[in-house]
């Protein structure tokens, strides 16, 4: 049976830096009160002309392109997005053309911020049984386009971007060693969006977090046979600084082993995770066989976690 790992991985982010500062000047609020509670510095918005299937082919394409294999072998394309161009078609299909990933089926994934989680897990399955080899697996939000930015409680959390990875087969002990998949939706509406904008009860979701991220995270390892001594690096879903912390505490990691990329990008959602990652691997900090743990949590609400053995 193969083992199913990342045989290349890149990121687009939204070309438009918008500053704390630059919040100051329309909302009732402060760099200081945004950092101190959350860890974002800036974040990144899409120009208002560019659609999620403009940064998702970007990333794409990139990911192909440091994979070393050629669109034309990709099996099968999942886009984790709760930010579609439309209801329908799916942002798979959309990219799917302009790749000219000719053969692939495609379709998309709802899990919120833990999408690009669920997207991995999903392509572990159809490589490990030998129905596809390469899987296309990208995060994409433009989260600006749903997000109030006269509401001084969520305005300044969100950012847009994308990150996309190629999957398939890498050597015996590499990729994917397990996973931990979770939903309860009775706490379906402290992360929803019934009209044009999401709403958030930041106190619910913040307490569920907290205890979801770590447990998730000791139950992947417990599931792959480890423990948190043999964890080299941790890349949580980038939404709360102190959410994050508590999942570093949880594992009892040093701060140098959490990916920490909040401050540049804030909650890019399902993309986010990736996106960390691409900036994580070109500081060197990820290295070829260390053991990373990747965790998200999300509307829904919905969690997943992986433990990955980094290389091909």
């Amino acid at each position: 049976m193969a083992q199913a790992g990342i045989l290349g991985i890149a990121s687009y982010v939204g070309e438009h830096i918008v500053t704390n500062a630059d919040f100051e000047k329309t909302l009732d609020t402060s760099d200081e009160w945004i950092r101190t509670r959350t860890g974002i510095e800036e974040r990144r918005f899409a120009a208002d002309d560019m659609n999620t299937s403009d940064m998702a082919y970007e990333a794409a394409k990139e990911a192909i392109a440091e994979s070393g294999i050629a669109a034309e072998e990709i099996d099968l394309i999942l886009v984790a997005t709760v930010t579609p161009d439309m209801p329908f078609p799916s942002v798979s299909t959309l990219i799917q053309e302009r790749l000219g990933a000719k053969k692939a089926a495609a379709m998309d994934i709802s899990a919120a911020c833990a999408g690009f989680i669920y997207g991995l897990a999903t392509g572990q399955q159809f490589i490990e049984t030998g129905a596809y080899k390469y899987i296309l697996v990208v995060g994409v939000e433009k989260l600006s386009k749903i997000t109030n930015m006269e509401d001084r409680n969520t305005a300044v959390l969100f950012g847009d971007g994308a990150g996309a990875a190629i999957m398939g087969p890498v050597s015996e002990g590499r990729g994917i060693l397990a996973f931990d998949l979770g939903a309860d939706g009775s706490g379906a509406m402290h992360i929803n969006q019934q009209g044009k904008y999401l709403e958030m009860n930041g106190r619910e979701v913040f307490k569920f977090a907290v205890r979801q991220m770590g447990e998730s995270a000791l139950k992947v390892l417990d599931k792959a046979g480890l423990t948190k001594e043999d964890v080299d690096f941790l890349v949580p879903h980038q939404a709360n600084i102190r959410i994050m912390e508590a999942s570093r505490e949880r594992l009892e990691l040093p701060v140098e082993k959490m990916s920490k990329r909040i401050h540049k990008y804030g909650n890019t959602s399902s993309a986010s995770i990736p996106m960390a990652m691409v900036d994580d691997l070109k500081d060197g900090k990820i290295k070829d066989g260390d053991l990373l743990v990747l965790v998200g949590f999300g509307g829904g609400l919905v969690w997943g976690s992986v433990a990955l053995r980094w290389g091909r």
